[in-house]
């Protein structure tokens, strides 16, 4: 995901939903840009070892997933998510082995999935997965909204922990960091 600019002013309310999640998720790959292996999965924040650059890529990857795929369309979980009964509360973010590079595409393509799976839904949509079913289902409407603040949370973490890493702070382009 490239450098998305905010959505207009006055854009109707689902331009500025996803504009404004767009906006957040390509921050995510530019916060990355230029860090190496090494210290993409350097753990600076001693209390949460797993809080890593790549780490909370892979986190906020399949947060795409279980909230789009999983929670609104109702896909089964067929296994491939890293999540089992019983394993590690944050499996997802165990990826010491996996390059930086794949785990942005890796979230670049679930966003892209993310916004094919949503093109044609209302924002009214109701949640079909496993909320659904206990009677608390959100709407598309929701789900967009909780997206957005947990991908700023996160690229909030980011830049923290890009300031400890190497000093790099703000909003900077990606042609600065490069």
């Amino acid at each position: 995901m490239t450098d998305v600019p905010r959505p207009p002013l006055t854009a109707p309310e689902r331009e500025q939903l996803i504009g404004w999640l767009d906006h957040q998720r390509s921050f995510v790959r530019m916060k990355c840009t230029g860090l190496s292996e090494e210290d993409a999965h350097r753990n600076v924040v001693p209390t949460s070892p797993l809080m890593t650059p790549a780490g909370l890529v892979a986190h906020l990857r399949w947060n795409e997933y279980a909230w789009f795929q999983l929670n609104l369309l109702g896909v089964p979980d067929t296994g491939q998510t890293p999540w089992t009964e019983g394993g590690h509360p944050d499996a997802e973010m165990l990826v010491d082995d996996v390059p930086i590079a794949q785990l942005l595409d890796e979230y670049d393509a679930e966003c892209a999935r993310s916004n094919e799976t949503i093109a044609d839904l209302s924002l009214d949509t109701l949640e079909q997965g496993p909320y659904a079913a206990k009677g608390e289902a959100a709407s598309l409407r929701y789900v967009l909204c909780h997206l957005i603040e947990e991908t700023a949370r996160h690229v909030g973490h980011l830049d923290i922990i890009r300031e400890l890493i190497d000093g790099r702070t703000g909003y900077t382009k990606l042609e600065e960091i490069a």
